[in-house]
């Protein structure tokens, strides 16, 4: 943490600017250790050019950021006490004029907003993102295990859902069977609200589970991540019950030709336009181009969707150590949606991918 914590301390020196104020849960767990939910309370991670840092957090939690690790000082306060004021007094104490700080403008709301205003005497604010975003895309030895073991507990949850899969069974009945099996392994949360869309459900990428009953011949589609000291999983898998026509069968082999072509172009020093393309150019000559409306994939790591974004647009060449999914989808109304999502991680010579579940189609019987 020390070394994070440097390095963000010697950004600042080097673009003179005060102080750094983070505010967002995920942030604040990468720089100093403490993962916390504070709600609608402020939490917040104070580090300065030429100052000892520090962090903010609901009294009750105070035992909790020590637990955790956190060395440096802490300011708890009371539900009935004004954190800002706090705040004020820590950095005057530290005899700190806060002319030009760094936050996280992308987290910030208006309110926090104006009580930076108020009590640091308007200061230029500059974004922290961009330069949090590219420390932490790049992931150590230490972070690589835990998103290994959510990875790995991801894929045991995928092969939960497709052994769920029984004719009339509903789609939250599958998804209560997949967390229910992650809760008894130890996992405290998902990476976000589990997907299970059966039949025409599916055309919804960003679909909502609900009372819909598996019939034959639908595809059903998993999409999930588990959550692992901090680290999230996140993948997607398809697979068929029953026999399925021939649109629906072109649909997949499409859909897994293209991930598979962009999880093989992965390496460093390829754009991530070009893994984009490698993939979105199958589907386009397939004749689905319009029914692939996302980006191919995103970073990974403490945030379920994390810097870069892998997009046709977007220049910036891979590097060793990035985590991220690769995960395109066709989705046709009326008819059927297939997606295939894998995490992987760039090593010096290509990647390895993450997630083990097969990606062959599966039709169930």
């Amino acid at each position: 943490m020390n070394e994070r914590l440097n390095e963000l301390q010697n950004w600042l020196q080097t673009n003179e600017i005060e102080a750094a104020f983070l505010t967002s849960p995920d942030s604040i767990f990468y720089c100093s250790g403490f993962l916390s939910n504070p709600h609608e309370r402020l939490l917040a991670l104070a580090i300065f050019g030429n100052a000892e840092p520090f962090l903010v957090c609901p009294q009750m939690e105070v035992p909790d950021a020590k637990q955790a690790g956190w060395n440096g000082d802490i300011i708890g306060y009371t539900d009935i006490e004004n954190p800002w004021e706090k705040v004020q007094q820590a950095v005057s104490k530290r005899g700190l004029t806060m002319k030009k700080m760094a936050i996280e403008k992308e987290h910030m709301n208006v309110e926090r907003y104006e009580k930076v205003q108020h009590y640091f005497a308007a200061p230029k604010l500059v974004s922290a993102e961009e330069k949090l975003q590219r420390m932490r895309m790049i992931k150590s030895e230490g972070e690589m295990v835990k998103i290994r073991e959510a990875c790995r507990l991801a894929d045991v949850a995928i092969e939960v859902g497709v052994n769920e899969i029984h004719e009339g069974k509903t789609e939250m009945e599958i998804l209560a069977a997949i967390e229910f099996e992650m809760k008894k392994a130890g996992v405290s949360q998902m990476s976000f609200s589990t997907m299970v869309l059966t039949g025409k459900n599916g055309a919804s990428p960003h679909g909502t589970p609900g009372i819909t009953k598996v019939q034959r011949g639908d595809l059903v589609l998993f999409d999930l991540g588990v959550v692992f000291e901090g680290y999230c999983s996140d993948i997607t898998r398809t697979v068929a019950y029953g026999d399925i026509n021939d649109k629906q069968a072109d649909i997949y082999e499409t859909v897994r030709k293209a991930q598979e072509a962009a999880v093989t172009a992965s390496k460093p020093g390829v754009s991530c336009s070009e893994i984009d393309l490698t993939a979105r150019n199958i589907i386009r000559n397939q004749g689905y181009g319009e029914y692939f409306p996302h980006r191919l994939g995103h970073g990974l790591g403490i945030s379920i969707h994390e810097y870069p974004s892998l997009t046709e647009t977007n220049s910036l060449e891979l590097q060793a150590g990035m985590v991220y999914t690769i995960e395109p989808g066709i989705y046709v109304p009326n008819v059927a949606g297939v997606r295939i999502e894998d995490d992987l991680y760039i090593t010096d010579t290509g990647c390895e991918v993450l997630t083990k579940y097969p990606k062959s189609l599966q039709i169930l019987r």
